[in-house]
């Protein structure tokens, strides 16, 4: 007898629908599984045969045939348990066959419980885009499920209670949701608070800058100065993300499995700090099977490099396209998977070997010779896609030792979303979402034709006596427009074009 369930696939980050079909048949008792099954889909037939007979139902002893289709597809993950095990029951007559556009998924333990599956969000997603009616889903994932609207989602807890839904002996709810509205808001930003961290106001004012328009930030100075400091300090001040952000964010976290069981929306930003010994496959993603890497993973939020000269030239020029593109590439002999990495980088270093090459209270060890290899460790062309570069020199100890509080982050953050929000104004017609996402086109409409004659003026000199590439060009016009968002003035004067110039790198064109 013939039998036919639904499941899923994930490709990177995109959902493939996958018919299962089971054939029993006379003959040799067998139980294969074709249709390209990595090894983890090959031993479901280990998992299915005990949970089958644990939840109080027959293993058929006669030859069982399933086919994973599209055959030419890849399947891996456990995933496939759960609609194996339904479609055995199915033409083993056990259970009616009466289900119509549904999807089953989940992983199933030897007792005919089902366990947490990764990449659900994503699926789910794909099964109202194909028009499923229902998707049963382990019952830990169905707060992650229910963020998809037009659709039941039935939790399942294990095989034996499934069989009794589908034979109408007793019936399992569809998980009572109301999609992302129900969910309570989201906490406070973690991090530093910018009033415990004293002095380096001048850095501060930088980092409201960077988050107020999504720029690119390396800060520059000896040990101990507060760099890691005021970068683990920078998620306090950024604004919040929008639902359809959050949704992005979530759907990468639940496929690379790293989504919080009570979080089944993530509302802030990532901000991930990876240690300078990672690979090139760990920062850029990859694998047989492509997996999002760590500048997937920070996609909307801050990807944080401390001790920058310390990572290897080729993990450090790997991050120059997503830069510039917002996306990443991974191209295996398999086909190629794109995932997303629109974030704001942010890193820190040190001058020199030694680190005190330039300040004022200690003597720097280093040669000169020494001093240009550190830092020709960073390429031109990674430097020139920074926007700003702000020095964070020793602090004093008249500064260190002031009992007065400096100004809070959630004052600095308030200041930030007003920016955002006329940002999210001016590119309501397009999928920009700040002003460091600015093209060409967006820097002549947005920037180039609002400066007055003196910021014009200034900025020709600029051009002329720094020899600042084109990029370069169009960077400087995009911190100056934040800064003039940030004053909320429409048009950018000649004081915003000179603090966008002070931010860059000398030398750096």
């Amino acid at each position: 007898m013939l039998a036919k369930t639904n499941s899923c696939a994930v490709i990177g980050l995109d959902g493939e629908i996958v018919e299962v079909e089971v054939d029993i048949s006379h003959g040799l008792t067998a139980f294969n599984v074709v249709g390209l099954p990595e090894k983890p889909v090959q031993e479901a037939r280990e998992r299915v045969r005990a949970a089958i007979r644990n939840s109080g139902y027959s293993f058929s002893n006669q030859r069982i045939t399933v086919n994973l289709a599209p055959a030419d597809l890849r399947k891996e993950g456990p995933a496939y348990d759960l609609p194996i095990a339904v479609g055995i029951l199915m033409a083993s007559g056990q259970v009616p066959e009466t289900l119509e556009r549904a999807l089953f998924l989940g992983e199933l333990s030897l007792d005919g419980r089902l366990r947490h599956t990764q990449g659900i969000l994503p699926m789910v997603g794909l099964a109202r885009e194909r028009g499923f009616h229902s998707v049963y889903v382990p019952e830990p994932d169905a707060r992650e499920a229910s963020l998809v609207d037009g659709l039941d989602v039935v939790p399942v807890e294990s095989l034996g209670r499934l069989a009794a839904h589908l034979q109408a002996l007793d019936p399992i709810a569809p998980f009572a949701h109301n999609g992302y509205k129900s969910l309570p808001p989201g906490d406070a930003p973690e991090g530093v608070d910018f009033q415990h961290i004293r002095g380096q106001e001048h850095v501060k004012r930088a980092l409201e800058v960077a988050a107020a328009g999504g720029h690119n930030v390396v800060m520059v100075g000896p040990p101990g100065a507060g760099k890691t400091l005021l970068a683990r300090a920078t998620p306090t001040i950024l604004p919040g993300m929008t639902m359809e952000e959050s949704l992005e964010v979530t759907k990468i976290y639940s496929v690379a499995g790293m989504l919080p069981a009570d979080t089944p929306l993530i509302r802030r930003r990532p901000f991930r700090a990876p240690h300078h010994t990672i690979s090139h496959a760990g920062l850029v993603g990859g694998g047989r099977q492509p997996r999002p890497g760590e500048i997937t993973l920070s996609h909307r939020g801050v990807l944080f490099l401390d001790e920058l000269p310390e990572f290897a030239h080729s993990v450090l020029e790997s991050i120059r396209q997503p830069l510039e593109d917002r996306l990443v590439t991974v191209s295996r002999a398999q086909g190629n998977v794109t995932f997303p990495a629109n974030f704001m980088l942010m890193s820190a270093m040190n001058p020199c070997p030694c680190g005190y090459w330039g300040d004022t209270s200690r003597h720097c060890s280093c040669s000169d010779s020494a001093v240009t290899r550190y830092q020709h460790r960073i390429s031109g062309p990674l430097l020139d896609r920074i926007d700003i570069f702000v020095d964070v020199p020793r602090v004093d100890y008249e500064k260190l030792a002031d009992g007065v509080s400096a100004q809070g982050s959630q004052e600095v953050r308030s200041r930030v979303e007003g920016c955002r929000e006329i940002q999210r104004l001016r590119f309501s017609e397009s999928r920009l979402a700040a002003n460091a996402e600015m093209g060409p086109v967006e820097v002549r409409e947005f920037c180039q034709l609002f400066l007055d004659d003196a910021a014009r003026s200034l900025l020709r000199t600029a051009v002329n006596q720094l020899a600042l590439s084109a990029r370069a060009f169009h960077r400087v016009l995009k911190v100056a427009r934040t800064l003039a968002d940030l004053a909320h003035c429409e048009v950018i004067t000649s004081a915003h074009v000179a603090e966008a110039l002070q931010y860059r790198r000398r030398g750096q064109g």
